[in-house]
């Protein structure tokens, strides 16, 4: 009796131990020969760091200083053009004169900034106007706004303090899909910024007016 026992304990065992292996070999079947999910895991948290790192690596090439001087301000510039900044971004102001692009609209005073890499091909131009109130300002960006008649990239409210003091549209440009304008009223100024579609993009959202 104490064999058959021993015999029949022994036997458990064994179909205890070839479960378990049995177990292990569909785990490491189903890790790495199908549906692969251990290898799969790897592969996607590889690939994630990746893009992660290349996102990275473009976001700190970005240049975000200029890499010429800002040109001075003429020694009578009146407010508003002393509030156009030497930099934006890897943008630098090389050009401000007066302006008379808007001059049906009767501005107070209206002027052309144009802001540079260094490189003449990626120059942003702008104009920038301000009328005696910001409803004469609205009605100049409407007009202006009804004029722009490439694909829109982005629109919505400038809000200052929480508070919606305008509206922008930034479109593509219809004779350069290239190029991009960004229009946007703050208050009672009127700002248009036109240039190579991405540079636009980036340099409207830091222009600090």
């Amino acid at each position: 009796m104490a064999q058959y026992q021993s015999a029949k304990s022994h036997r458990m065992l064994l179909t205890v131990l070839w479960a378990i292996a049995a177990v292990i070999v569909i785990v490491l079947v189903s890790a790495f020969v199908w549906p692969r999910w251990a290898i799969r895991g790897s592969e996607d948290a590889a690939s994630t760091q990746t893009a992660t790192s290349s996102q990275s690596t473009a976001a700190s090439a970005t240049p975000t200083s200029p890499t010429i001087s800002p040109s001075a301000l003429p020694t009578d510039a009146s407010t508003l053009l002393k509030t156009m900044p030497d930099s934006v971004r890897n943008y630098a102001r090389t050009q401000a004169t007066a302006a008379t692009t808007w001059s049906s609209s009767s501005p107070i005073e209206e002027y052309t900034v144009v802001y540079s890499t260094g490189d003449s091909a990626e120059d942003i131009t702008l104009t920038v106007a301000q009328w005696s109130t910001s409803d004469d300002a609205k009605q100049q960006y409407d007009t202006v706004a009804a004029t722009l008649t490439g694909d829109e990239i982005a629109s919505g409210n400038v809000k200052v303090s929480g508070s919606a003091t305008g509206a922008y549209v930034v479109k593509s440009d219809t004779a350069n899909k290239k190029d991009a304008t960004a229009l946007w009223q703050n208050s009672t100024v009127l700002i248009q910024a036109h240039g190579e579609k991405e540079a636009v993009k980036n340099f409207y959202q830091k222009f600090p007016l």
